[in-house]
């Protein structure tokens, strides 16, 4: 977390005003300084990017006058306050309405320093949690993150834009690792439920006995329940093949519009996402979910293809996670040969994502060392096909060519030989694959 390490100080006396801006500053804080709360006033907005230091007694508008209009301003916004003896009671009562802390004049300087350290911390935080607030809320920037131009994407990207303006019940399916929790919050984010809350709940994480009390409530569980949490919005139920048969029984009676506490019926007013990588197209067996239950859940079907069914996208998915490393390790992002781009193509990877990014991270880190051999990072990951070797002095075209032959032929072995699901897969007419198949002695009898 880049935490930045900003104060505003604000104080009448000019010689207690920059020693106290002179010592933070020897340990790394920027800071801006104001002879009366006035002016800091104008300059300090809700994201204001650090904290206050105030003096109490003050000219004008005082120091208690000036925490109420920042709490006005920014509620999460930690103030400091520097208060004489005297003023103890009234530091006291300041912190009682949202004052961060004081110190009494006169203080230790190692005391304001770490308390500026512990709110700039606590300040960094909250503008995170903020930002991402705001991004799990902005239908615009999460379909961005659902970065892409396969055919499966952008399909992928059409379903969810038309699914969040229907209101029904929604399972999304996909293997582990594919970035099904962030369809969830996409859809959530592009439909009219988006100003609503976004309330999710892992299935697989929570002790079977407590999944209920935690979804409808119950007299010995002091939190406000799950169901009642989201109304209005959205419930997002990950691994929701992992329901006990108790809680699935419930889910459905509110579904079905019955009051869950067995009360008057009352419509359920929110909508359900269902988040599923074992569920599929079909009702599972009744041991694992009631095929009532998932009928209700599946009326709107998202599937969230694998990675390596993403062809192309492998390649700028790679490429995006070892800048976004590389920015963070200070190195350079390792450069991809013709064979690394065709290992990382043709890789199965069963982790999909979430391995993806495990192997750009450990590509850079292996770059800041002086090295480039991201196919052997793909061995070490369990990848036993055939890895392409690159020979310099081979011109592009050899390299485009051995290229191309390795897609073709690694999807004839996972299709069977069946031409027309390679034809799919490659987006290729029947006339070109024929025609390159022949070019690179590629028979479809070798893999029936």
């Amino acid at each position: 977390m880049d935490i930045k390490r900003s104060v505003a100080i604000i104080d009448d006396e000019a010689h207690l005003r920059e020693s106290v801006a002179q010592y933070l500053q020897l340990y790394g804080f920027d800071t801006t300084t104001y002879d009366a709360a006035e002016p800091a006033l104008k300059q300090i907005s809700p994201d204001f990017a650090g904290i206050v230091v105030t003096d109490i007694r003050m000219p004008g508008m005082d120091g208690m006058a000036l925490l109420r209009k920042m709490q006005s301003v920014d509620p999460g916004l930690p103030v400091i306050l520097m208060t004489g003896h005297g003023d103890v009671p009234m530091a006291v009562e300041a912190m009682r309405i949202g004052a961060f802390d004081f110190v009494e004049k006169p203080f230790e300087p190692e005391r304001l320093r770490d308390l500026c350290q512990r709110a700039t911390e606590i300040r960094a935080r909250t503008l995170e949690t903020r930002a991402l607030r705001r991004e799990l809320s902005d239908g615009t920037v999460l379909m961005r993150r659902l970065m892409g131009n396969s055919p499966s994407v952008a399909k992928m990207r059409e379903t969810i834009l038309d699914v969040a303006q229907a209101d029904g019940h929604i399972l999304i399916l996909g293997e582990t690792g594919t970035g099904k929790s962030l369809v969830a919050r996409a859809i959530h984010a592009c439909g009219p439920r988006a100003s609503k809350p976004f309330v999710t709940l892992n299935c697989a994480s929570v002790q079977a006995g407590q999944v209920e009390a935690m979804l409808f409530g119950a007299e010995d569980w002091p939190e406000k329940p799950l169901i009642d949490q989201a109304e209005g919005g959205t419930l997002c139920l990950e691994d929701v093949e992992d329901l006990p048969p108790g809680a699935q029984a419930r889910l459905l009676e509110a579904i079905n519009a019955a009051d869950p506490t067995g009360g008057a019926a009352r419509p359920l007013n929110m909508r359900i996402v269902a988040v599923s990588s074992r569920l599929g197209n079909s009702p599972p067996p009744a041991e694992v979910m009631r095929d009532d239950l998932y009928f209700r859940l599946a009326g709107l079907v998202v599937e969230v293809p694998p990675l390596r069914a993403r062809g192309e996208d492998i390649l700028a998915l790679f490429s995006h996670f070892t800048i976004q490393f590389a920015e963070e390790y200070g190195c350079e992002p390792p450069t991809l040969n013709a064979g690394d781009a065709a290992n990382l193509v043709q890789a199965p990877w069963p982790g999909n994502i979430r391995q993806l990014i495990n192997l750009a991270e450990r590509a850079v880190l292996q770059a800041r060392r002086g090295e480039t051999n991201i196919s052997a990072l793909l061995i070490d990951d369990g990848f036993d096909g055939p890895v392409m070797a690159v020979d310099a002095e081979k011109p592009l075209k050899e390299h485009v060519d051995a290229f191309e032959k390795m897609l073709i032929d690694h999807a004839l072995r996972r299709n069977q030989g069946s031409v027309a699901a390679v034809m799919t897969e490659l987006a290729l007419p029947r006339r070109t694959l024929n025609e390159k198949m022949a070019k690179y002695g590629l028979s479809r009898q070798d893999y029936l």
